[in-house]
């Protein structure tokens, strides 16, 4: 492949160019100040099924009001499922605060380094609008001409919806953009929209490139 081939490349979020960071500690820590002790399988029960509800309702955070409700909703959950009788209101902060993402290994990098032959890099990401507001905290949301997610979109991948977002939003043709992802949804949602598709990692994505 030639990177002549491309006008622009679009990248998924979690698992390709971020990962979090295991929230668990922090969380504890945070009932701990509220004179709940909490042990950490209970913690991590209550996390994963905050995870569990967040997966399929990413796109309920469509706008600040839905967020802080969805943000409100994962906290109860979490503490539900944690055994921690707290109200939800006096929580959510603390727990929007464990949440916190880290870089893939050569992620950003690469996407420096696809900046650096003038071609446009997007972020499409199956996520709330919370995305902007996280990649912010890592310094990185400049990187991108577009941060795209199914929240706006209104439909989750594998459904095309986020990528012809993404499109209209760089102002591309569809055959001159490579989608990076680690998911098949990824790959299905960036063929129906007319994209070409390569895997996750993406420090090894552009391999053998010329």
């Amino acid at each position: 492949m030639r990177f002549a081939e491309l006008d622009a490349v679009t990248v998924d979020g979690y698992g390709t160019l971020v990962r979090l960071v295991d929230p668990v500690p922090a969380l504890r820590q945070a009932l701990s100040e509220r004179g709940i002790d909490c042990g950490a399988g209970a913690a991590r029960a209550g996390f994963e099924a905050e995870v569990a509800y967040y997966r399929p309702n990413a796109l309920q955070g469509r706008d600040p009001e839905s967020l802080a409700a969805l943000r409100l909703e994962c906290a109860q959950i979490f503490l539900d499922g944690a055994g921690a009788e707290l109200p939800a209101d006096s929580f959510v902060d603390a727990f929007m605060a464990a949440i916190v993402l880290e870089p893939i290994e050569g992620a950003f990098e690469t996407v420096r380094a696809l900046r650096g032959r003038g071609l446009e890099v997007a972020v499409v990401s199956n996520w709330d609008i919370g995305l902007t507001e996280q990649l912010e905290r890592l310094g990185t949301a400049a990187l991108f001409r577009a941060i795209v997610t199914t929240a706006e979109a209104g439909a989750p991948k594998p459904e095309p919806a986020v990528f012809r977002l993404a499109l209209e939003r760089l102002g591309v043709e569809a055959g001159r953009v490579l989608h990076v992802g680690d998911e098949p949804g990824d790959a299905e949602g960036a063929r129906a929209a007319g994209m070409r598709f390569a895997p996750a990692p993406l420090a090894t994505a552009f391999a053998g490139w010329t």
